[in-house]
């Protein structure tokens, strides 16, 4: 059996002793923690409240390895990868911020991990599974093929993103042949704790994520204004996930 390679992980280590669990940080997909946590100033805002932060790239993309197979990149596999991150800091609990397909993955994080997820917040949650239509092999060739844009607009508006991400590009279209092939089917919340759900007033791939509530008792959904990235680097979404995991 291969082995699988660990995620790069950034560990963020609070100046003060706290008795706090980390905070792990899962950012969205053709992203990486540094763009969706640090620039955005995410770390530093949780750094000043005290918290430990560990900031992994996921799998294809940042510094973390690209997947050698679908299967390495479906959603168990990509939770079971998350999981591991706070194995190796020996965390018995941890709470989550997470942001689009970050916080599709955390859905299947609780499922591994109940007793342990604590406080969360999630991002840029779709209800549904966006990669579900997407044709893997036009996808691949939109990729390669500029000059002959894909007549589906979806397979041409992930194909213009990961084509920008580089060498990383023919990683990222495995991942969403991983995705696609366990498409998210949210079963209920399996975390203690409900969770908080953010949405942009203007982020069409939220558009019913109000359905998901029933699913997690006694969880909040806050809409605030601006599209998918606006909310990400909107200053309320930071002071938001200081106050929710503070709470």
């Amino acid at each position: 059996m291969r082995l699988r390679q660990p995620l790069a992980v950034t560990t963020y280590p609070s100046a003060e002793r706290s008795e706090q669990p980390p905070v792990l940080l899962v950012h969205g997909f053709c992203s990486s923690a540094r763009r969706a946590w640090l620039e955005t100033g995410m770390v530093r805002a949780l750094l000043d409240a005290g918290r430990t932060v560990l900031a992994p790239d996921l799998r294809g993309h940042g510094a973390s390895p690209a997947p050698t197979s679908a299967e390495e990149v479906d959603a168990i596999a990509s939770a079971q990868d998350l999981l591991a991150v706070v194995d190796a800091y020996d965390a018995d609990r941890f709470d989550v911020v997470a942001y689009s397909l970050g916080a599709r993955l955390v859905w299947e994080l609780a499922e591994l991990a109940p007793e342990r997820i604590g406080r969360v917040l999630l991002g840029g949650l779709s209800p549904t599974e966006p990669f579900a239509a997407v044709d893997v092999a036009e996808l691949r060739r939109a990729v390669h093929d500029e000059a002959t844009p894909s007549a589906d607009p979806l397979i041409g508006m992930i194909a213009g993103m990961i084509r920008a991400e580089g060498a990383r590009a023919d990683g990222l279209v495995t991942c969403v042949e991983g995705l696609r092939s366990t498409p998210f089917a949210p079963k209920p919340w399996a975390g203690g704790t409900p969770p908080w759900f953010v949405v942009g007033v203007d982020d069409a791939m939220t558009h019913g994520t109000g359905e998901l509530l029933p699913l997690a008792p006694g969880s909040q959904r806050v809409a605030m204004a601006g599209d998918h990235h606006g909310v990400l680097v909107h200053p309320f979404f930071r002071e938001l996930a200081v106050r929710v995991l503070d709470h």
